[in-house]
């Protein structure tokens, strides 16, 4: 990972308000902990020298748990964040947001 992909900006602020459901962001942390556990145990298959291909089937579960954590925050964001701020005339979100997309994907 590039320095730029690991930079979280402490300053971005957008003009709307963020609001995330306390629901919402259970369930998003309990899938980021299961990908971590499930990355700490690809550590352990490469520590242990467990059959390469293995290994890659177990990162290809994570690539997938990641996209879809990912896409799952897309949907929200848009159904409530975007949907504000376009409600506001906050342009700027909506282009912040178009770019996170594009690297995200």
């Amino acid at each position: 990972m590039s320095e730029e992909t690991l930079h979280i900006d402490e300053h971005h602020e957008h003009a709307h308000s963020h609001y995330h459901s306390p629901e919402e962001k259970k369930r998003q942390i309990n899938r980021i902990n299961r990908i971590s556990g499930h990355l700490a145990y690809v550590k352990r298959m490469i520590e242990e020298d467990i059959d390469c291909a293995d290994v890659l089937v177990q990162i290809a579960a994570i690539r997938s748990a990641l996209n879809g954590l990912g896409k799952e925050i897309i949907n929200e964001h848009i159904s409530h964040c975007i949907y504000h701020a376009i409600e506001d005339g906050d342009t700027h979100a909506v282009e912040e947001f178009q770019k996170a997309i594009q690297k995200f994907m």
